[in-house]
């Protein structure tokens, strides 16, 4: 089976435009991948090599720049993991300072270990997600207040 380039192109046009980083379909033998993103977040053995970290501040609602503080929600459904092993220490406390662009946690998605970033500095105030749990998509991870 081949594949039609105008449903393909209509694919990846609908998918930038919802800005969406991964989509993945098989149909008739024929299965197609699409990942976004260029940066590799680096992960310790034994875990899965990681999808390009996800930019957090895409999914933060405009009304947050007038306020003192960022939450950081989950760019997709999976397990949130506040470490990088289950013997490290978490990436980052309630009091935690963090530069933009640091690794708060990671969440597992189709057995894929994908960093979050703070797209913002400052000074973690709350941590929403419980280590080892499930999140939603859009669900407040961590609230960091701007510095």
């Amino acid at each position: 089976m081949s594949l039609d380039l105008e449903k393909l192109s209509a694919l990846f046009e609908l998918l930038a435009d919802k800005n969406i980083a991964e989509f993945e379909h098989e149909e008739g033998g024929v299965r197609v991948r699409v990942a976004r993103g260029v940066r590799v977040a680096a992960t310790p053995p034994p875990l899965p090599a990681p999808l390009p970290a996800a930019s957090a501040s895409e999914f933060v609602p405009a009304d947050a720049l007038d306020r003192d503080y960022v939450d950081i929600t989950s760019p997709f459904v999976g397990s949130f993991y506040r470490s990088p092993s289950p013997d490290s220490p978490a990436f980052v406390e309630v009091g935690s300072v963090v530069r933009s662009g640091q690794t708060l946690c990671i969440i597992e998605a189709m057995k894929l270990m994908n960093e979050i970033e703070s797209e913002s500095a400052g000074t973690v105030t709350e941590i929403f997600a419980q280590n080892g749990k499930s999140v939603e998509y859009g669900q407040k991870l961590f609230r960091i207040k701007k510095a």
